[in-house]
């Protein structure tokens, strides 16, 4: 259910606030608590990026522009600032792009006097190009069809672009052009599949792909001079590049010398969708495709992995050292799991020779940035709740944490120079600048949410531990309401995160915040149990095979823990939320949590997306490797997996109030699913309710719905816990 692609020491909000510079009211200050209409018009930092001499950052801003005081949010729109890090402190930030566009995915040229980005300005998303210091943008690309990413060459004379095109199209994007017209004028609207995916997260399948091409940046029409991807030299598709639905330019990068690219890709065929085996694939230009982590016997049903270098689980990621002869990329060992931990990988151009960086490092590492010098790989990963930068030693594999205290987004470096984005449970992502040789010394280049909202106050938080199931340690973290008075209880927001691998953690969201229940005078209570990731590889395999067990009993004694801890809690008057996987957490909850008088814990429910019948599950959602590995196999192949842990054998039990909410276009998580669940209540007499987006996925996007959204679990819960 999980989209794949967010220090060991516990930390109390105020300690926090104070080391990241935050300047919030206090209570007895402020004159109101944290409001989701606060959350969807703060301004959203991302994507910083740096000169290659490491004196000015990029980054783009999310705006809300055009709303007012009420309930009109306004229009989003992103732009490009700059900030020249010389001048610490005497000039703000200034935007680069022009008022009213749309922006995204910024990248300095080479020599750092140009500055790239995606827009759909022209009607299109396409490459557009200006001096890194300011002036007019001009349209670098002219394509009839949107450039889903892109990455300039190292001596800037060629653009690798990403476009969704028909594959036996070729590099014809006229042909893809017409084929959409022919079928938007087509009287029918039946489209015959013959293989899965048919649906993938929000879309249906309409036979595209996303695939690369070379081209030159230019002012006038072009076309792609060289089609990478789309067909091998045997006649056979490789796969979607970047990969769906969330790939990005991180999956493939330029040779060096510009010869070529080496990108990730899935061979598409018909075990796509319930395949995790990425592999890297060499393609210079003139020359034939050449495998580098594929196995070839994969597709003839071996049953051993391949020779050295070659695996059949998940490779991806890829970075050339600055003399190309050694190539970096993350890869997982077990096929079928794509919540396996990513480990560093090198691997020598000319020999083939593979090895693991740091083989005994318990972390999953999300990406790969070069040291100037190349002795370090510089990370980030979930760490024990939050999500630090760290520095690998590529020698010796020894790992240092450069910069914890919440959770790190986005960062880059350049010579001795790092910026990051950094966000918290009292914050959303604020950008830092500082030095590798003294990274602790950061300076704020954006405000933190505390400072734009002085008349807000945040609730304090801490992270707190307890023994769970097997008398191990697990972690959770609770939230005080934004009034919060010494010596009074408070009714509680339990949230219950999804993936099931993941962790709420000490970040900051923009769907599931604990701040928004804080401002509403609720405490809350968020539990990392057994399965979430953050807390070594083992802890995350634990919930495989056994989702209603080891989690549920997590649950059930960090709930008693943190009720025993704090006690401004008032555990009798709570209401459990989650989503997608906490979603099926609420409706097992809703069957299996009574105490020996058979009273529930919760007085409401709120389960947003959540699996109610893992069975019909295993047939509906569109990334089957996931309910494959987490069951044991497919339904037919083993039916009791699938029977073990599934919610709807219990319906019997439920008599606790829900709330139910579910998007249409979810197809992570079907319809069906929700729909089922409000049935069952309907049917069983309890008290629910049923919220549906005909026009959200998996989570809630459009501001105006998040709006409802909230608005709606507001109500529910005052309704029946009281405030």
């Amino acid at each position: 259910m999980k989209p794949r692609h967010l220090s060991t020491t516990p930390v109390l909000g105020l300690a926090l606030a104070a080391a990241l510079g935050l300047a919030a009211a206090s209570p007895a200050e402020a004159a109101r608590g944290f409001d989701v209409r606060d959350l969807q018009k703060l301004d959203r930092v991302s994507s910083p990026v740096l000169s290659p001499d490491g004196a000015r950052v990029v980054f783009a801003k999310r705006e809300m522009l055009g709303g007012n005081a009420g309930d009109d949010l306004g229009k989003a729109s992103t732009s490009l600032w700059i900030r020249d890090l010389r001048t610490r402190d005497l000039a703000p930030p200034k935007r680069l792009t022009p008022v009213g566009w749309n922006v995204n995915s910024p990248a300095f040229s080479a020599d750092g006097q140009w500055l790239y980005f995606l827009s759909a300005q022209s009607g299109s998303q396409q490459v557009y190009v200006m001096p890194a210091t300011g002036g007019a943008p001009r349209q670098a690309t002219h394509y009839p069809l949107d450039i889903g990413s892109f990455k300039v060459s190292p001596d800037g004379k060629r653009l690798a672009v990403s476009m969704e095109v028909f594959p036996d199209c070729g590099a014809d994007i006229d042909c893809t052009v017409k084929r959409l017209q022919e079928r938007k004028a087509s009287k029918a609207s039946g489209v015959v599949h013959d293989k899965l995916f048919v649906r993938h997260w929000d879309t249906w399948e309409d036979g595209r792909v996303n695939q690369l091409f070379v081209t030159h940046p230019s002012t006038g029409k072009n076309a792609p001079t060289t089609f990478l991807v789309g067909y091998n030299d045997a006649g056979a598709f490789y796969g979607n590049v970047p990969s769906k639905p969330f790939g990005d330019a991180s999956e493939y990068a330029w040779i060096p010398d510009g010869s070529g690219l080496v990108f990730a890709a899935r061979r598409s065929g018909r075990g796509e969708a319930w395949s995790t085996d990425f592999d890297l694939f060499e393609k210079r230009i003139g020359q034939p495709t050449r495998p580098l982590t594929f196995d070839a016997r994969v597709e003839k049903g071996a049953p051993s992995p391949g020779p050295q270098g070659q695996n059949r689980a998940w490779d991806t990621g890829p970075v050339f050292s600055a003399d190309g002869k050694t190539l970096y990329y993350r890869a997982m060992k077990r096929p079928g799991f794509e919540a396996d931990r990513f480990g560093l990988m090198a691997r020598d151009m000319a020999t083939g020779a593979t090895r693991e960086i740091a083989p005994d490092w318990d972390r999953s590492a999300d990406g790969i940035t070069l040291s100037a010098d190349g002795t370090k790989i510089y990370t980030t990963a979930q760490d024990t709740g939050e999500h630090p930068l760290f520095a690998v030693d590529i020698a010796t594999g020894q790992v240092q944490k450069l910069v914890g205290d919440g959770s790190i987004s986005a960062f880059e470096i350049a010579g001795d120079t790092l910026v990051f984005t950094r966000s918290s449970l009292r914050s959303g992502d604020q950008l830092f600048a500082t030095s590798l040789s003294a990274p602790q010394a950061a300076r704020a280049i954006t405000p933190a949410a505390g400072e734009v909202l002085p008349d807000v106050a945040f609730g304090d938080y801490e992270q707190f531990d307890f023994p769970g199931w097997n008398g191990e340690t697990v972690h959770g973290y609770v939230v005080k309401p934004w009034n919060y008075v010494e010596g009074k209880k408070y009714p509680v927001a339990f949230l219950i995160h999804g993936g099931p691998q993941g962790s709420f953690g000490d970040g900051w969201s923009y769907r599931w915040n604990p701040q928004t229940y804080a401002g509403q005078g609720y405490a809350v209570v968020m539990i990392d149990f057994h399965g979430s990731t953050g807390y070594g590889q083992a802890f995350t395999d634990a919930i495989s095979g056994d989702w209603g067990g080891k989690p549920l009993e997590d649950l059930q004694k960090g709930w008693a823990a943190a009720q025993q801890k704090y006690a401004f809690l008032d555990g009798g008057n709570a209401c459990a939320l989650g989503a997608s996987y906490g979603g099926y957490m609420i409706n097992w909850i809703a069957g299996n949590w009574f105490d020996a008088k058979g009273n529930a814990p919760f007085k409401c429910l709120v389960n947003h997306d959540g699996v109610f019948d893992t069975r019909s599950m295993g047939y509906v959602t569109e990334e089957l490797w996931f309910t494959e590995w987490e069951n044991r196999g497919t339904p037919f192949q083993n039916p009791e997996g699938y029977e073990k842990f599934n919610p709807v054998n219990h319906v019997a039990q439920w008599k606790v109030p829900m709330l139910v909410v579910q998007g249409e276009k979810d197809y992570r998580v079907p319809v069906d699913q929700g729909l089922s669940t409000f049935t069952a209540l309907q049917r069983k007499g309890i008290e629910s309710k049923l919220l549906y987006f005909p026009d959200e996925n998996h989570w809630v996007l459009k501001p105006a719905n998040s709006v409802l959204w909230h608005d709606t679990v507001k109500g529910w819960l005052k309704q029946h816990i009281g405030q």
